[in-house]
């Protein structure tokens, strides 16, 4: 290839990586085939089928006209297919995130009001920004950092007061908005005897109809089971006895149209209202689209880019703020079944936002004949699955210390919804902060049954084995870091208070995954003390990290070249002619194989 050439397909290849980074969805251009198109439109039309009770469910529960959900699940599934990552990912409203959006602005403003909806779209215009800045800033790697454990009982708790929510439509009966989870209990019974029979028997009918449908008809959605069902049951109510007696409301008609252009509400004191919000919905939603992305990719195999997704849903969110979407994350549902359906591309994502519309255009009269009694059933339902009976159990049976943060997200989350995933998190890093500052520190003897193998296989001491009384052998599993400064310090220091003779000590290194400035420093203090005990300190089997760490600090003089050694065999020939030979002459451990026939200053044994 000619020089001119080579310039060219360089600057043909710079250019393509530099359009791959602002437009994404240029990466996989060339899976956009004629068969793949037609298994991304079936995939995309089931999609559609299966969002439309859905996002009307998850608008009730949001405290929104019943089409913002629809609207969610529109312009911002497109933008979060065509700039996200993952080749199946599917973002519209959730349930978790509908109930914080809700818990968070209805403080402010009447659910379903002008000044309601303004601040939703305000609450999603910033969440979108928090997740695009976070997306460019490469910060994907902090949703490693929210564990599995506070996503569940975050969900538990959420669940919990969706269902409390919907308890008074459910029951006909009359309990004050925003009341928390234990007031909505303590209404139920003081009401018991208040309680709409006409709606109730609706509400159980489209109860007993999805849990029917979920169990014989997995294949067809159990929401549209219920709701069918539950408008029959509370149609016959209403022509037996009439409305005015039967008292059961029903949904309203659907506004059949395309999203509309709205601005959020910028005055400074909603920003200032929604801002600490908007950053609870930022984790939850980055959280839930990272995962799902990532539990998808590994059946598909695809590799999926944390940030990427970072701005993908960022855009989605802050384009969709100003088309009547409220805050959107990746759904497990819809992903799932988009997967399942034999999407191959994100355009499977922009099928079924363009089918929706379509479905809606259709259905959309009938929803003046859906009855709340049988929405509040579905929402039920959804609280139900939300709960992973599963892990929890698990949890509680084998993991204590994630059993305690499970607990406070879930109970952080049923008193304080906004802040309840913050408590999980803080929980969760405290846990984890606590395990990594206090690393094992084992103790290590080589094996007595193959003393005279040349590749010496070591083993944790169990107090049995012989141990030698000037070199102990120490293997440090996890980082050397300020946080556990201390621990390794006082585990180093009392090598040789009960033994002391005991002055020299081996570090294997394989096992320190990190070091810091502070770990490098303790290292040199140790060394110091050592030598002026009379020892040293040695280390053995040093990363190159570490290395690095210890020649660019100056801590390498400090330990000595001479006591930094690459393996194991090679380090103990090396110490063993360091050590007392007045103490090896009447050592009876002899664990070595150095020590076997000649002393440390190469005298020979006479026993």
């Amino acid at each position: 290839m000619s020089y001119l050439k080579r310039d060219r397909f360089g600057e043909f290849l710079a250019c393509n990586l530099w359009l791959y980074k602002f437009f994404p969805f240029l990466k996989w251009q060339d899976r956009v085939t004629p068969g793949n198109l037609k298994d991304d439109a079936l995939a995309g039309f089931t999609g559609a089928l299966i969002v439309l009770p859905q996002a009307v469910a998850f608008a009730t529960i949001a405290g929104l006209p019943p089409e913002y959900g629809l609207y969610a699940a529109m312009v911002p599934a497109i933008i979060a297919a065509l700039f996200g990552s993952s080749w199946h990912l599917v973002s519209g409203p959730t349930t978790a995130i509908s109930i914080v959006v809700f818990a968070s602005v209805s403080p402010y403003a009447e659910p379903g009001s002008p000044a309601f909806i303004g601040m939703v779209l305000t609450l999603t215009f910033l969440t979108g920004v928090f997740q695009l800045l976070m997306g460019l800033a490469k910060m994907g790697t902090l949703i490693n950092f929210i564990s599995h454990t506070v996503v569940i009982g975050f969900t538990a708790g959420a669940a919990l007061l969706i269902a409390a929510s919907q308890v008074k439509n459910f029951f006909g009966i009359d309990i004050p908005r925003g009341s928390p989870a234990y007031k909505v209990v303590e209404e139920l019974f003081l009401q018991i005897n208040q309680i709409n029979p006409y709606i109730l028997a609706v509400a159980v009918v489209s109860l007993i109809a999805g849990l029917l449908a979920r169990r014989f008809i997995p294949k067809v959605p159990y929401m549209i089971v219920a709701m069918v069902l539950g408008g029959f049951a509370a149609a016959a109510l209403n022509a037996e006895f009439g409305v005015e007696t039967t008292k059961i409301r029903t949904v309203g008609a659907l506004v059949a149209s395309l999203p509309a252009f709205t601005l959020p509400d910028f005055s400074l004191r909603t920003l200032q209202n929604t801002f600490f919000s908007a950053l609870a919905v930022t984790v939850l939603a980055l959280t839930e689209a990272v995962s799902i992305s990532r539990a998808i990719a590994s059946k598909s195999e695809q590799h999926i880019n944390g940030n990427q997704e970072f701005i993908g849903q960022g855009l989605s969110n802050i384009l969709g703020s100003f088309f009547s979407a409220y805050a959107s994350s990746g759904s497990f549902n819809r992903s799932g079944v988009n997967y399942e359906a034999g999407a191959r591309t994100p355009l499977a994502a922009v099928f079924s936002a363009v089918f929706l519309f379509l479905v809606l255009l259709l259905v959309a009269p009938l929803a003046a004949y859906l009855p709340i009694p049988a929405m509040a059933a579905v929402l039920f339902l959804v609280a139900w699955n939300l709960v992973d009976f599963h892990h929890i159990t698990a949890i509680l049976k084998v993991h204590r210390e994630e059993a305690v943060v499970l607990a406070i997200t879930f109970i952080g989350t049923v008193i304080d919804l906004e802040k309840g995933i913050f408590f999980g998190i803080t929980a969760s890093l405290i846990f984890y902060l606590s395990r990594t500052s206090r690393p094992a520190i084992r103790s290590i003897v080589p094996d007595p049954a193959n003393m005279h193998d040349p590749k010496r296989k070591f083993i944790v001491e169990t107090g049995a084995e012989p141990d030698c009384p000037q070199l102990k052998l120490l293997r440090i599993e996890g980082g050397i870091y300020f946080g556990a400064v201390e621990h390794i310090q006082h585990a180093l220091v009392a090598v040789g208070e009960n033994t002391p003779t005991r002055k020299h000590i081996l570090l294997f290194s394989k096992g320190i995954n990190a070091i810091d400035l502070a770990g490098a420093e303790m290292l040199s203090r140790e060394a110091q003390r050592r030598r002026r005990l009379g020892g040293a300190l040695y280390l053995c089997g040093v990363r190159e990290g570490f290395c690095k760490m210890l020649r660019q600090g100056g801590y390498e003089n400090d330990l000595g070249r001479d006591n930094i050694y690459s393996n194991r065999p090679e380090a103990i020939a090396g110490i063993y002619p360091k050590l007392n030979p007045d103490i090896c002459r009447t050592c009876k451990s002899r664990i070595f194989r150095e020590c076997q026939d000649k002393l440390p200053n190469g005298e020979a044994r006479q026993d």
